[in-house]
């Protein structure tokens, strides 16, 4: 395909509100050095950890910052990306062009101070709010295969990338019940389908009048406001921390997993250690991805095992529409952008 010179974009000129998203009509189309590959944009998934990032909430008051630190702008944002391979810098190989492509948001940059260090696409470098962006190619996997829309592969590398990483730490297996928080969200109903998906008894904590989604999937359902039943649960997946958080330590049953990888409720929160060693629970952070985690997922994709929940999707011009639907929560299951020129 012959590339243009200039392309759409949504461009972050600093932390803040919605007033810093910039829509640009006249960037120029990167062009891929040594090792990377120029994509396409299909469709991106509107996330949570963009609105944050765009705020500097990472930072923990200390400083405004992105995922790997303080960020530079102008940035392009758009943490999910379901692409189409136009163009190979020098020594890629493996990824035919028109390839369709997915790659992890959170993307495993070992540095020998740090064996687990990541970067994120759309903090530390130019991610999917865009029309054409630049992906490592030792980060992209090909999804050519999968029988799922680019709407729906665009909603999945960061919310089911997260949700299949939290159930994986928490080894997650047939027969086991879990509780997943904040269920009618994106990570939460990602964790739901997943979950099931492995053999798991479910039940999904969220917004009861956006339920209805879960009782389809066969999940059971508790409201947000209710309190867990005490040592019910082998497993909970938390996505929302906030002042519950002790009632989800106190759902495990003795020896449980509890995994976490938000805290959308308010991140700083009150427990009783007792619970945790009384009880040998084990508590997992989950933000780093091994790999074979992704890949795991893309096998996943690649199958159709599952489609995501995609409540809406906007024109990518319409960004801070999208945005403040995701915080108001108005909707189940994900929200798309979709770049101009593929929009139907």
């Amino acid at each position: 395909m012959s590339l243009p010179r200039r392309m759409q974009a949504v461009q972050l000129i600093g932390h803040g509100g919605p007033e810093m998203l910039v829509w640009r009509d006249d960037l120029p189309v990167p062009r891929p050095g040594a090792g990377e590959v120029l994509v396409r944009v299909l469709a991106a998934g509107v996330n949570m950890t963009d609105v944050n990032t765009r705020l500097g909430w990472y930072g923990r008051g200390e400083a405004r910052a992105g995922w790997a630190g303080a960020m530079e702008f102008p940035r392009i944002q758009g943490s999910d990306l379901c692409g189409r391979v136009v163009a190979l810098g020098e020594g890629v190989t493996g990824l035919p062009l028109g390839a369709r492509v997915v790659c992890p948001t959170n993307q495993h940059e070992p540095t020998g101070e740090n064996p687990i260090a990541f970067v994120s696409i759309g903090s530390e470098f130019d991610g999917a709010f865009a029309q054409f962006c630049l992906v490592k190619a030792r980060h992209l996997h090909d999804v050519t295969a999968s029988p799922l829309s680019d709407i729906e592969i665009g909603a999945m590398p960061c919310a089911h990338g997260t949700a299949h990483n939290l159930l994986t730490r928490a080894h997650v297996a047939v027969g086991e019940r879990v509780l997943v928080t904040g269920a009618t969200g994106g990570v939460g109903l990602a964790a739901v389908q997943l979950a099931l998906l492995r053999g798991a008894v479910v039940t999904g904590q969220g917004s009861s009048g956006k339920s209805a989604v879960l009782h389809e999937m066969g999940a059971a359902v508790l409201d947000r406001q209710d309190r867990p039943t005490p040592k019910s649960f082998d497993v909970v997946i938390d996505v929302v921390g906030g002042e519950h958080w002790q009632d989800r330590l106190e759902a495990l049953k003795p020896g449980g997993r509890y995994a976490t990888s938000g805290a959308v409720a308010g991140p700083l929160i009150r427990g009783d250690l007792r619970t945790v060693y009384l009880n040998d629970l084990t508590l997992h952070g989950a933000t780093h991805q091994p790999r074979e985690v992704f890949a795991g997922l893309v096998t996943i994709i690649n199958r159709g095992a599952i489609r995501p929940v995609v409540s809406q999707t906007y024109p990518l011009r319409d960004i801070a529409t999208a945005q403040a639907d995701l915080i108001a929560g108005r909707f189940p299951g994900k929200l798309v952008l979709i770049p101009t020129e593929t929009m139907p």
